[in-house]
This record gives structure tokens, C-alpha cells and sequence, in this order.
């Protein structure tokens, strides 16, 4: 199944399998994870020039995640921690996703008040869609879902936009953190 397992590796090294705890950089229909990580990864290596932890997408795997935060702080001046949005991930009204490996799942309040508890100094910035991806989610809010599946372009079009798909379709920044595909810490 190649759309499932990861493709393209080194002499020796099984393929990855998709089991939607990680994403694979040339799995197609992937790609919209992939980039999604790959947007944050890039943000923090502009900004990463001395020691520093980067722990993506895993606090929310953490039984006890204010002693992991207590461990980065002995281990490096700066640590960069993200973790999904509660509020975009789970259906409305839900305390948790639907997801097995999420032990613990965050509002930005949540998340803010959890890195406090170690650092003194947080910044909170939120992962929301920018260029094409924006224009698409104004277009499903008018109504675009209706139209091609009416026209009968669904899986062609998604064949060619979840591809096309690129890290500078997402932005991170400060601001209303409600509606934040992710969240990322910056904690000092």
C-alpha cells in the first residue's frame, strides 16, 4: 500500500508506517500534516543559534508534563514546545479528541498555565493557515463543499491541492489563539 507506508528510504531502513501519530514527508495525502510540522520546525530553526530544546507535538503524549518542562529548563537556556489546539482538534464541546495517544489535550489558557508553572517567561504563538490555505478555508465557509461535489471534482481537486500544499501556507503568530491549528511555546 504506498499511500500508507513510507516511501523512499535508505539502503536497510524499513518504511514508516502511517498510523497518524507521525507524518511522512512523501506520502501525498500526508502532505498537509507534513508541511503543517514542517512550518513550525522551520519558524524555530531561524531562531535557534545557540543550546536549545525542541520538543514538537509530544506534550500532549506526557503523563507528567510540568517535570519534563522542569528537566528542559536545567537542560538549556530556551525550549520551544508545541502542542495541537484543543478548540480545532476535538469535535465542539469535547474535552479531548478522539485520538488514543493524547493523554492530555490543550486550550491556549491551559497551555499558557502549564509552561507557568515552570518558566517564568512564555510566549505563545498560534499556527493558523496563510496563503492557500486561508483562501480555501474562506471558500469552504462559502460554500465550496456543495460545489464540487455537485460537479463531481472532489477527489480530483484534493489529488492536486493537498500536494501543492507548502510550510508557507501556515503562519505563526501572537494574537487570538482560539481558533490556532497548533500552539508553540518559546519559554525562557
Amino acid at each position: 500500500m504506498p499511500e500508507t507506508v513510507q516511501q523512499h528510504q535508505p539502503d536497510g531502513v524499513p518504511p514508516l508506517e502511517l498510523t497518524g501519530e507521525r507524518t511522512l514527508p512523501d506520502v501525498p495525502a500526508e502532505n498537509y500534516w507534513f508541511r503543517r510540522h514542517l512550518a513550525v520546525y522551520e519558524w524555530i530553526a531561524e531562531r535557534v543559534a545557540c543550546d536549545a530544546v525542541v520538543f514538537l507535538q509530544t506534550i500532549e503524549h506526557v503523563k507528567e508534563p510540568e517535570h519534563v518542562l522542569a528537566h528542559f529548563k536545567a537542560m538549556a537556556p530556551v525550549a520551544y514546545v508545541s502542542t495541537p489546539n484543543l478548540l480545532t482538534l476535538a469535535p465542539p464541546g469535547a474535552d479531548k479528541s478522539d485520538n488514543p495517544w493524547h493523554l492530555r489535550e490543550y486550550r491556549a489558557r491551559e497551555f499558557r498555565a502549564l509552561c507557568e508553572t515552570v518558566y517564568d517567561h512564555v510566549e505563545l504563538y498560534g499556527l493558523f493557515h496563510a496563503r492557500k490555505l486561508k483562501a480555501h478555508e474562506l471558500a469552504l465557509r462559502a460554500g465550496w463543499d456543495g460545489v464540487h461535489a455537485r460537479l463531481g471534482i472532489t477527489k480530483p481537486f484534493y489529488d492536486r491541492f493537498t500536494p501543492a500544499i507548502s510550510a508557507r501556507d501556515f503562519a505563526l503568530r501572537e494574537g487570538p489563539l482560539d481558533r490556532a491549528l497548533d500552539f508553540v511555546a518559546v519559554l525562557r
